[in-house]
């Protein structure tokens, strides 16, 4: 576990970032498949219908395994695109097998913006999300862009919610002591590594623990 300390935000990416980094393509394979193991007959999974999920850039925990195994079952997966530049916002966009992607600005691919198959954050059941750092209270550091605060902005000003579920994925090594949150930061209800979960403060997470399953009663390894 890393000590954030009075280590900045760019500091601590950069620590992190590199942590992640020197994992092995085999560590590499066997954490995306320990996080599969973790999640894919938890019900919080089990249930959702409308699941967003992100492809895995500079290191992250991949969740490929889960994308295929959600279409598998016959779940609507859905992909973050973010809207031409100079906006700094995304949009959830419906993907399905066999279709094409092409890189983003970014050069993380995506599937093409159709306005017809895309969904807003509250429409989905379970939104999967990639990160840069977290620690056991359900702080999430993210690269810095804000695309997924500013996607799920509208949280902060809803008293009652019960969708979507937000989980943060990451490696064991993405842990630190503890985040200092920005007041546009969305905390998570828990994140889920290649060793467990760990379910959110109930402090930092009051206003996003209105769910239909309790992470706490559900958050089982294995």
């Amino acid at each position: 576990m890393i000590a954030a300390g009075s280590l900045s935000r760019p500091q601590l990416r950069r620590l992190l970032r590199q942590a992640r980094r020197a994992l092995t393509p085999l560590q590499q394979r066997q954490a995306a498949q320990a996080l599969y193991r973790q999640l894919a007959q938890h019900p919080l999974f089990r249930r959702a219908r409308h699941i967003a999920l992100y492809l895995p850039n500079d290191s992250e925990i991949d969740p490929r395994p889960l994308l295929i195994e959600a279409q598998r079952r016959g779940k609507a997966t859905y992909l973050p695109v973010l809207k031409p530049w100079p906006s700094t916002r995304m949009t959830f966009q419906r993907v399905r097998p066999g279709d094409k992607l092409r890189p983003n600005r970014f050069r993380i691919p995506e599937p093409r913006l159709d306005p017809a198959h895309q969904r807003k954050a509250w429409t989905l059941d379970l939104i999967l999300m990639p990160l840069v750092g977290f620690d056991e209270q359900g702080g999430r550091l993210g690269m810095g862009g804000g695309f997924y605060d500013r996607s799920l902005a509208y949280l902060a000003m809803r008293k009652n919610w019960h969708k979507p579920t937000l989980l943060g994925l990451a490696h064991e090594c993405q842990k630190v002591d503890r985040l200092t949150l920005a007041s546009w930061d969305v905390p998570l209800q828990a994140t889920v590594t290649d060793t467990g979960w760990y379910p959110g403060d109930e402090d930092r997470t009051a206003s996003l623990r209105r769910t239909s399953v309790d992470v706490r009663a559900a958050a089982v390894p294995g």
